[in-house]
């Protein structure tokens, strides 16, 4: 597989959220707005890419039995160096964020990404699939975000575009999560299809 191949995947081919639908639980929880899609997308594609890295240079050194224990490890590292770093300089992404970035530690695209690809390929592959997967979910978190937030409350990136009033406050709750997703990979499948 090419390097340009290991890094597109991710983002067009095996997109996470449009492709393979991991990670459902940030993406329905936290794209109220694309300013909240593009803060958890950037900061799952820093976890994947550091832990790839890490992951890909330790394979040798991790026992079997521990593999996936050590695996989590260093991916609770950097989700807690995100975590600190996103309370210190960015505080209202990270309230408006909450409980959904100490979670990137369980997120099946972080850690399926560390056992299925970087435990078996070498460094530089490793952070490419890493940025790849991650500008691949940082996308399309975006995209749900931005969706979601223009056609519930008029706006994108906290700017008006058209009155609050004419908005369908059903795409900023729980609901518009699931329906704008739905559209979204219909979308999508629909111009692979085309192509």
């Amino acid at each position: 597989m090419s390097y340009l191949k290991t890094f597109t995947n991710g983002i067009l081919k095996e997109n996470p959220i449009f492709v393979l639908l991991l990670g459902m639980c940030p993406t329905l929880g936290t794209t109220t707005s694309a300013i909240n899609g593009l803060g958890m997308g950037l900061a799952t594609t820093f976890v994947l890419i550091c832990s790839n890295v890490v992951i890909s240079l330790i394979k040798n050194l991790v026992p079997d039995k521990v593999r996936i224990p050590a695996f989590i490890v260093v991916i609770a590292t950097f989700v807690t160096i995100v975590q600190m770093l996103m309370e210190a300089y960015l505080p209202a992404l990270f309230d408006s964020l909450g409980l959904f970035i100490p979670l990137i530690v369980v997120n099946c695209v972080v850690l399926g990404r560390a056992e299925a690809f970087a435990a078996k390929n070498n460094v530089f592959k490793s952070l490419l699939d890493g940025a790849g997967m991650g500008l691949g979910f940082a996308f399309a978190l975006t995209l749900l975000g931005a969706v979601r937030e223009l056609l519930g409350s008029g706006m994108l990136f906290n700017m008006p575009i058209f009155p609050e009033e004419y908005g369908m406050l059903v795409f900023i709750l729980a609901p518009g999560a699931f329906i704008a997703l739905g559209y979204l990979i219909a979308i999508i499948n629909r111009l692979k299809k085309k192509a």
